[in-house]
């Protein structure tokens, strides 16, 4: 089975129960996932925008001889990550909120 199928089911079920117990909610539901969604990928973007050059996967290739040990690339590595995942939460959390 994929990764998180598990959870996948339990939304399903969870929007199941909704649809039953209160069906007017399934629209602001889907409202609220659309943003969610639309932050991520605008987040994505905005980071490869403003960081070009800088991205996570650069880091991975092999590298020259003299060069930093493999402690200082997984550094760069972990903070370039977090800081698209910074870049991407503070655009989703501005669409969520309203801003």
């Amino acid at each position: 089975m994929p990764r998180l199928s598990v959870w996948l089911f339990i939304t399903i079920g969870l929007l199941a129960m909704l649809a039953l117990l209160n069906p007017q909610q399934l629209p602001v539901v889907l409202y609220k996932l659309s943003l969610v969604s639309l932050g991520a990928v605008l987040g994505y973007w905005i980071d490869r925008a403003l960081f070009p050059y800088a991205r996570p996967h650069c880091f991975l290739f092999p590298r020259e001889p003299n060069s930093c040990g493999p402690e200082h690339i997984n550094t760069a590595i972990s903070l370039l990550m977090i800081r698209r995942a910074v870049v991407i939460f503070a655009v989703i959390l501005g669409l969520t909120l309203g801003l």
